[in-house]
């Protein structure tokens, strides 16, 4: 009942620099934008007075939208129950702010690649489900050369632990060379079933993996991401995911 409702908060304790608060996108608070507006802010990051936004709205990833599936995007959105609420204002610290206002990048309309060809339609999923943006380590906010998908990349937690993100090139030792494309679409579709979604987060398990978001990929979706994780450089790098 909550659906599109906003307000949850991203902080110096989940290891961001400053504090965002997810806006409102039902109709109550973005029902007066045009399609095009909620397209720039989804693909460009840009809101409807041209403010820019923080990249914790994964639109570097949705850039690469193909535009049939950014339209059923928009057009679920407008399906959202109106709900009312207050969402604080965000506060960016310098020089994040000013950082933040050189990112957005326009979009260029582009065909979703045919699903029969796996490598390209997987490495599409890939990109738009923002993959490389945990599974591959960064130093001053850029991709570490040489470790696309190598894990590492670290998330502090609001108790003060950390989890750090697998390796999932096809290293056969570190990564996920020797996993078929049955274990592959079963780690995910594990979390298919509502009660398996009730997770317990505390301890060594906690991780910011969405499971249960992307649970309800199809398997032949999830197969095509296997697929094209296969085809990238392999990377023996020893990630302790829960130190």
């Amino acid at each position: 009942g909550t659906e599109g409702l906003g307000g949850e908060k991203f902080g110096p304790g989940g290891g961001f620099p400053s504090v965002v608060y997810s806006p409102n996108i039902t109709s109550e608070h973005i029902g007066h934008w045009t399609d095009g507006e909620i397209a720039r802010a989804i693909t460009s990051g840009v809101s409807r007075d041209g403010t820019a936004l923080f990249p914790i709205m994964p639109y570097p990833g949705y850039n690469h939208l193909a535009e049939e599936d950014l339209h059923a995007i928009i057009a679920y959105i407008r399906t959202l129950r109106p709900i009312k609420s207050e969402v604080s204002e965000r506060s960016l610290d310098f020089p994040t702010g000013m950082l933040v206002r050189m990112m957005p990048i326009p979009y260029t309309p582009t065909s979703r690649p045919d699903p029969a060809d796996s490598v390209a339609y997987g490495a599409y999923l890939t990109s738009i489900a923002g993959c490389a943006d945990c599974h591959t380590p960064k130093e001053w906010g850029r991709p570490v050369p040489d470790m696309n998908m190598a894990g590492g990349f670290e998330f502090p937690l609001p108790d003060g632990g950390v989890v750090r993100a697998s390796n999932i090139t096809p290293d056969r030792v570190e990564g996920i060379g020797r996993w078929s494309k049955k274990d592959f679409i079963t780690r995910f579709k594990l979390y298919e079933d509502m009660e398996l979604q009730k997770m317990r987060v505390q301890g060594s398990g906690n991780t910011v993996m969405p499971w249960t978001r992307y649970a309800g990929m199809t398997e032949k979706d999830l197969e095509a991401i296997f697929i094209y994780l296969q085809t990238l450089t392999a990377v023996r790098n020893i990630v302790k995911t829960h130190p």
